[in-house]
Parts: C-alpha cells; structure tokens; sequence
C-alpha cells in the first residue's frame, strides 16, 4: 500500500511539474497578447476596434492576474517558457504586421487555435486549475468574434481575387508560426501529453477549427 501510495504522490508531483509549464507558457502568450494588443490601440482604423482592444487589454491583464494567483497557489514552478528574446520577437513580429494580418495572425492563430489547444485540455486537469482556465476562455470566445468579424470587414473591401489570394496565404502563415512556435525548442507533444492529452487528437481538433474558421471566412466571399 506504501509503495502505490509513493507512485500515485510522483505521478501527481509529474502531472503538476507539467501543468504547470503549461500554465506559465499560457500566462506569458495572455501577457505578451496584451502588450501586443495594447500597443496597436492608437493604430487601429476605426474607434469601434480601437474600443474593443482597449477592453481586451483589460481582460488580457485579468487573465494574467487569474493565472499568477493560480500558479502561486499550485505551487509549481514559475520559471519562464518564454526567453525575454523570445518574447520580444513575439511583439517585434506583431509590430511589423499591416491591419489585415495583425488579425490574422492574433485572432486566428494565436487567439482562436490557441484557446482551442487549451480547451483540450480542461478535461484533464485539476479542479482549480479548470476554474482558473474558465474566465479566460469565456473571454476569448469574445476575442476571437470580434477578431473574425473585422477580418470578414477588411476581406470585404477587397477586389474578389485579391481576397480569395489572402485567404489562401492565411494558410502559409499559419504553417509559418506553427513551424516558429517549433523551432523555438519547446517540446509542445510531450507537454501536452505530460498531463494526459492525446497530442495526436489535440492538432487533429485545432486542424478541423482552423478548417471551420477559414471556410467561415470564404463563404461570403463565394456568395
């Protein structure tokens, strides 16, 4: 009975090891989407964007707060996922963007897939870390409406051909920070995997909402 209780006691300390990496990487993405977010306010085309964003910042920065407290709380490790180069380069690359991809690249990939990759693995973890991912993930739903909504606006105003030309690089540059996140050393498989997911159905299900996403976005276009 000592023995299995000593191997449940390292395979809880293993999952909380675990979820708690996800957890530090997920509040940095929240912090960095805010400075992010923030600093494109002044820019934004229209006062109904620049309206949203400035709540958005708000909610980025409860979020944060959420999941520091959550993380604390846990007691695991709170050593950054992201490198201060790293995450300047993150910001550094959502500067350079024009309107049109700056909400490609924040509302559909890091926005919408991201929270997707997280919604897989609320069924896996603790109680208090599943009450900790709850608000953020209600406020994305939000997040990424307004994203997809603008997005549709600006394909809008585009010649035809043109817009059926973005929406098809829309897919390259989704590979293109796909294949970024990747090259920056983390082994996401075997984090999500730490805590139980099944990484093979995690990318088959962020795959499918990608696919959703862009032919909700084609649609009018075809109309």
């Amino acid at each position: 009975m000592s023995e299995n209780r000593s191997r449940s006691d390292s395979n809880e300390q293993q999952y909380k090891q675990a979820m708690g990496r996800l957890l530090v990487m997920y509040t940095q993405v929240d912090y960095l989407i805010m400075q992010a977010v923030a600093e494109r306010i002044a820019s934004a085309p229209d006062e109904e964007s620049r309206l949203f964003m400035a709540r958005q910042v708000g909610d980025e920065s409860r979020h944060v707060r959420i999941q520091q407290e959550w993380i604390r709380h846990f007691g695991v490790e709170t050593t950054p996922v992201f490198s201060e180069s790293q995450q300047a380069l993150f910001l550094a690359h959502f500067r350079s963007l024009n309107w049109l991809d700056f909400l490609s690249d924040m509302y559909v990939c890091v926005e919408a897939l991201g929270s997707e990759a997280v919604e897989q693995v609320v069924p896996m973890a603790d109680p208090g870390t599943r009450e900790s991912l709850k608000i953020p993930l209600q406020d994305e739903v939000d997040h990424v409406a307004f994203g997809l909504e603008r997005l549709q606006a600006e394909l809008s105003k585009l010649p035809l051909d043109e817009a059926r030309d973005y929406l098809e690089a829309i897919e390259d540059r989704l590979d293109f920070l796909d294949d970024t996140l990747h090259e920056l050393g983390l082994d996401i498989p075997a984090m999500f995997s730490a805590v139980g997911a099944d990484y093979r159905q995690v990318v088959q299900t962020v795959m499918a909402r990608r696919e959703q996403i862009l032919q909700s976005l084609a649609l009018p276009l075809a109309a």
